[in-house]
């Protein structure tokens, strides 16, 4: 054990673990508060249609030969995220096909665009990467750590002050438009705000497994507490620890770093689905 945590701490000397672990720590608590929400709004697959929306835009980047790719993720993921909450509303258009629809159309779209107009020799690496995640999360630059905690502050400042419209949204949003919220607004603001937190969480776990980070500490909190509160700090407990362990098991045991957390996520599932059902006999 001694020399598990000395070998940690020779880790933790350099820079690009440090900054690994803040913005995987940064990435998993704010995909904890909004996935609370979105799990019980019945929108969780937002985050994997969203996903594929920025790995097409990621790939357009890549084949432009743009430095900064967040130039056009951002914006095209947030628009799309705008397009598809009011293509949801659309009685001909239900919420699940819009979803599917925008999902599986970027992500063909994406491929093509890399295939054909890809610059690099390894396409196929170059895709896996983006849609399993890759080493980037420990070639973080100092500015891409800023960016990541900056966008960050703004999610959970924005969660904090807007706490109980959202709430009021997300269990009833009928009854909230009857007592003058303006739901229309905050779920435009829940949008947006996913559509940023996975372009963030891009470069941890990948296009693919982006909805693994909002749908597993949800779940995890709802089998152990009922009430809203409850669910979401330990929902972001959760996720702020699985992230922490997922990177250390990850630099320890070479292993890739969005499979890991994720596979960190599912274990803490799995404890607490066993002891909700232990609770519940």
């Amino acid at each position: 054990m001694s020399e598990i945590l000395s070998q940690l701490a020779h880790y933790f000397e350099y820079p690009f673990v440090r900054y690994a672990m803040i913005v995987g720590v940064l990435i998993a608590l704010c995909s904890s508060l909004l996935g609370v929400t979105l799990v019980l709004k019945r929108f969780s697959f937002i985050g994997d249609g969203l996903s594929h929306v920025a790995f097409g835009a990621l790939a357009v980047a890549s084949a432009v030969g743009l430095t900064n790719e967040m130039i056009i993720v951002l914006p095209v993921t947030v628009i799309s995220a705008v397009l598809l909450l009011r293509t949801g509303k659309n009685t001909k258009i239900k919420g699940d096909a819009a979803i599917a629809m925008i999902s599986v159309g970027a992500l063909a779209l994406g491929y093509l665009v890399m295939n054909v107009f890809s610059t690099s020799s390894n396409v196929s690496g170059d895709v896996c990467s983006t849609l399993f995640g890759s080493t980037s999360i420990l070639t973080l630059s100092r500015a891409e750590v800023l960016l990541c905690a900056v966008l960050s502050a703004v999610v959970i400042l924005i969660f904090i002050l807007f706490y109980n419209k959202i709430f009021a949204v997300t269990f009833d949003e009928s009854f909230a438009r009857a007592t003058g919220v303006k739901a229309g607004v905050y779920n435009l603001l829940i949008a947006v705000i996913t559509a940023v937190i996975i372009v963030l969480a891009m470069k941890l776990v990948g296009s693919l497994l982006i909805s693994a980070l909002v749908i597993f500490p949800a779940l995890s909190a709802m089998r152990l507490f009922k009430s809203f509160k409850p669910v979401v700090i330990f929902s972001a407990a959760i996720s702020v620890f699985c992230a922490a362990a997922g990177i250390l098991i990850s630099i320890l045991a070479g292993t890739p770093v969005g499979s890991t957390v994720v596979a960190a996520d599912i274990a803490a599932f799995g404890i607490c689905w066993t002891l909700g059902a232990v609770r519940g006999r």
